[in-house]
């Protein structure tokens, strides 16, 4: 086990005249808060002889069939008996990599991927092995030669990690036909799916896709969460399982953590119980809509030659890559000294790759201050294409290195 690498500047990049673009927050202050207060008033004032007590590891049974209603908004017939409700999807990720993971098995997961992800499978000691991933997700082609190579080797493939909508850190969403070729080639195989989707709900524009779980409920199991369309702050997830698998799972989370937050829960159930929650996803959507065009649009007007970066359709993030000889891990330090700060991309890979992108987050900062911290980003990348053009390459800072620490946030 390893600290996150991108973990340790969170202090620096949380200051106030730093613009961070670099966490993946959601932004909690546009939720009803007087009405959620109430929600938890009411629940220990009515509901307090349970919401106090002890709950079932596998989570409150009223809540598990809420959560089967929001599921089927992506097209997912489910039942609650199948659920887990686990302590945010992170949870849920530990807890079904603890059930499938020995020493040595094999990991798929799309390159770049979620990076608390890599930390996850490594914890266990699993190898992971990368997927190459474009505008449209991840390319069949190349996750059935993986396959192909891996069982030629006699290496023993677990399962395919995969965010497929609105990706973390790329922001790309898998097309419909490109989902039923994974799903296919993935069944052929016989290979497990984990479907990773805290962002699915968070769509600005195009046609809504169906969860692979819709189209696969046999081979896939399913990781939701409340903390991009709710809150974080009561981490609330979940686990769609096979009924064998869902049974392990409840195992392995009473050894975790006996049983789950029942007065959490139970706020979060009459939240859907008696709140317009559709309506709260739909004024999260605008609002983040107007902060992703914001992005985009200064990237746009301002970023030099030999960038690029991905268009999201939703979701909290914009992948960018940088010009040839620039290294956003060794340019980190001066962007915090010019107050800007974002994720580089190095930490979404278990490799040495990843080292001319950034994950650039959205979500949390205005559109003023997105639009400012973009400018302050430019004025960066520019100084670092000043230097590779009288050096060669960007010159490091004195006293930084490979592995200076750098902002990370989910």
């Amino acid at each position: 086990m390893v600290a996150s690498e991108v973990r340790a500047l969170f202090a620096v990049a949380s200051r106030p005249e730093v613009v961070s673009l670099a966490g993946g927050m959601p932004n909690v202050g546009a939720l009803p808060l007087e009405q959620i207060g109430e929600i938890v008033r009411q629940v220990a004032v009515e509901q307090g002889g349970t919401a106090l007590q002890y709950g079932s590891a596998q989570g409150d049974p009223a809540l598990r069939e809420q959560i089967c209603d929001v599921m089927a908004m992506e097209g997912i017939d489910a039942s609650a008996d199948d659920l887990i409700v686990t302590v945010g999807s992170q949870q849920a990720l530990d807890l079904v990599t603890r059930v499938f993971i020995d020493p040595g098995d094999v990991v798929l997961a799309e390159a770049p991927t979620y990076v608390t992800a890599i930390n996850t499978f490594a914890a266990f000691q699993a190898d992971i092995v990368h997927v190459t991933m474009d505008d449209d997700g991840v390319v069949p082609e190349a996750l059935e030669e993986s396959l192909a190579n891996l069982a030629a080797a006699g290496r023993r493939v677990k399962f395919f990690y995969t965010v497929p909508t609105f990706q973390n850190p790329a922001g790309v969403t898998l097309t419909t036909e490109r989902r039923r070729r994974v799903l296919e080639i993935c069944d052929r195989y016989g290979l497990l799916v984990l479907e990773d989707n805290p962002y699915g709900l968070l769509r600005y524009e195009g046609e809504r896709v169906r969860a692979l779980r819709a189209d696969s409920p046999g081979n896939v199991i399913y990781l939701g969460s409340f903390s991009k369309t709710f809150s974080p702050g009561f981490r609330i997830g979940w686990a769609l399982a096979p009924p064998a698998v869902r049974a392990k799972l409840v195992l392995a989370a009473e050894s975790a953590m006996l049983s789950h937050s029942s007065f959490n829960q139970q706020v979060v159930g009459r939240y859907l119980a008696t709140y317009p929650w559709q309506e709260q996803i739909k004024d999260f959507t605008e609002m983040y809509r107007a902060r992703r065009d914001a992005m985009l649009s200064s990237l746009e007007a301002q970023m030099p030659a030999g960038s690029s970066w991905t268009r999201p359709q939703g979701g909290f993030f914009v992948w960018l890559t940088l010009p040839e000889g620039l290294d956003a891990k060794a340019m980190l330090p001066r962007a915090v000294n010019e107050r800007v700060a974002y994720v580089p991309g190095t930490g979404f890979y278990s490799g040495d790759h990843g080292h001319r992108n950034m994950r650039l987050s959205f979500c949390y900062p205005t559109p003023e201050q997105i639009r400012e911290g973009v400018r302050r980003l430019v004025g960066v990348i520019e100084g670092e294409l000043s230097l590779r053009d009288t050096f060669g390459s960007a010159i490091a800072p004195p006293g930084s290195s490979a592995d200076a620490p750098t902002p990370d946030l989910p």
